[in-house]
């Protein structure tokens, strides 16, 4: 699916889909809990109360630059907890080519935060060596979210992903620190939202007139529009990421600003609107 915003073009290209089994992320996303949000139906849960989630890359093209932003779970990895991310043998890269961005032709690769499902294709495989798979693109990685990563031990699954999907694009000298409220590219500039990850960042996208926030996991489903407090069992600091969905949202309705969040299904982009003590997204 692809969307507008002015002369840019943001393309979805999903990896992976599914409907149900999202408990293990949002654990306060009971099917009853999520039927009561009747505005889920049909893009973004079925009639069961069952949440619909995507793994996907936005492949983002305006008149100065091709652009990916996150790279999913990649092929080949292995100690992941999820059991069907680790020896993936998916035909991505060709998904990527028949939507206008073959690796060789992409200028910048964006990484929202460094976990697992948002880095994975950053490399792959020759031989027995992890590289990079965009070999001329700089690939912009938060300042605060890379020393992070870099220097923690305790997490033995993302210890993994830092080696096999950050470390090999670094060690090339393709990675570009950045910091909020840089602009990465001609009317592409990042939005702190901290809380999901330490440093998550947000893009937003602004071309003649019109403008769109690609949300990366600022929220994982759309039902966290109605339910700010629902932080995810991944959150770094579930107060924060509380407390900073509240306040993006009360931005975006302000403004108007349409929002795609990096799961989100179905037709994806909307605006968010107030309703009652929550919010809603109108399809948009």
């Amino acid at each position: 699916m692809q969307f507008k915003v002015g002369d840019a073009t943001v393309t979805r290209v999903v990896e992976l889909e599914a409907t149900g089994g999202s408990r293990f992320i949002l654990p306060d996303a009971t099917p009853d809990e999520v039927q009561k949000i009747g505005w889920l139906e049909p893009h973004f849960a079925d009639e069961r109360g069952r949440l619909k989630i995507a793994v996907q890359t936005f492949v983002v093209r305006t008149p100065d630059v091709l652009m990916l932003v996150d790279t999913g779970l990649g092929n080949g990895k292995s100690g992941r907890k999820v059991p069907h991310w680790n020896d993936r043998t998916e035909p991505f890269l060709e998904k990527l080519a028949e939507a206008g961005a073959p690796a060789a032709d992409v200028d910048l690769v964006v990484n929202t935060h460094l976990h697992v499902d948002h880095v994975g294709w950053n490399t792959t495989r020759q031989g027995e060596t992890w590289v990079p798979t965009f070999a001329k693109a700089r690939h912009i990685m938060g300042r605060t979210e890379f020393d992070y990563w870099r220097d923690q031990q305790d997490d033995a699954e993302h210890r993994a992903v830092f080696e096999d999907s950050v470390r090999p694009v670094d060690a090339a000298g393709l990675v570009d620190l950045a910091d909020p409220e840089d602009e990465i590219a001609p009317g592409i500039s990042l939005v702190a939202t901290p809380g999901h990850s330490i440093g998550h960042l947000s893009l937003l996208i602004r071309s003649k007139g019109e403008e769109l926030l690609l949300g990366g996991d600022v929220m994982h489903h759309p039902c966290q529009i109605a339910r700010p407090d629902w932080s995810s069992s991944a959150d770094y600091d579930k107060s924060q990421s509380a407390a900073t969905r509240r306040a993006l949202f009360d931005r975006l309705a302000a403004a108007g600003t349409p929002l795609l969040g990096g799961h989100f299904t179905g037709a994806g982009r909307g605006r968010v609107q107030r309703d009652g003590d929550g919010f809603r997204l109108e399809i948009a």
